[in-house]
This record gives C-alpha cells, structure tokens and sequence, in this order.
C-alpha cells in the first residue's frame, strides 16, 4: 500500500485546509484509513480513523468538533477537513493505513508528510 498525502500550507488561526490522501497498491476495502500529526519536539499524535466503508469514524478529543475525516472508495481517496485551525494545529500530518480498528489507530502503512502551518 502506497500513501500520497498532499494539500498542507500555511494559513492564519481561523481558517480551514483539507487534507488528501491517495491510496494505491493493494489497498483493503476491509481495511481502515487514518491520520496522525507531528509537532515539533512532541511525539506523533494519532487524530481520527475511518473504514473504508465510511460507516465507523473516530475522533480525538483535540480535533472533535474542528476536524472532519471522510472517504471516497472510488478514487480511493480519503480526506481531514480541518476547520478554525488554531496555532497549536502546526504539524506535520500524516495519512496511515491499517488492517485492523483500533483506538488510538496502530498503522501498518504510513505516507510521507505534509506540512500544516498556523500562524496567529
């Protein structure tokens, strides 16, 4: 499985970015998708999961409310709406994939980063 994740930048506190990950490869429709964060300086964060079905999501306290994750099996893609960005959302984001539902997600595959800057 080969994960692509694109669309970080920088943006000041309040706006919105969305975040997108291509899966390619063997990718499991029984599977489950996923996204985690970096700061500087702090360990990598896991933030949300979602089935390749789309019908289970989870959330994590600190995004509940501000981060929507969603899935498009069709072009194999999945997504982080992150609105009202706050500077402490500075990080690198990444998109993971794993076989099994757990909470925190434990990823088998990982894509490379992107960048999410927040400036107040």
């Amino acid at each position: 499985v080969q994960l692509q994740a694109s669309g970080g930048g920088l943006v000041q506190a309040g706006a919105s970015l969305r975040l997108s990950c291509a899966a390619s490869g063997r990718t499991s429709r029984s599977g489950n998708m996923g996204w985690f964060r970096q700061a500087p300086g702090k360990e990598r964060e896991f933030l949300s999961i979602i089935t390749w079905q789309g019908n289970g999501k989870y959330y994590a306290d600190s995004v509940q409310g501000r981060f929507t994750i969603s899935i498009d099996n069709d072009k194999s893609m999945v997504y982080l709406q992150m609105d009202n960005l706050k500077p402490e959302d500075t990080a690198v984001y990444y998109c993971a994939a794993a076989r099994a539902w757990t909470i925190p997600m434990r990823a088998d595959y990982w894509g490379q980063g992107t960048q999410v800057t927040v400036s107040s």
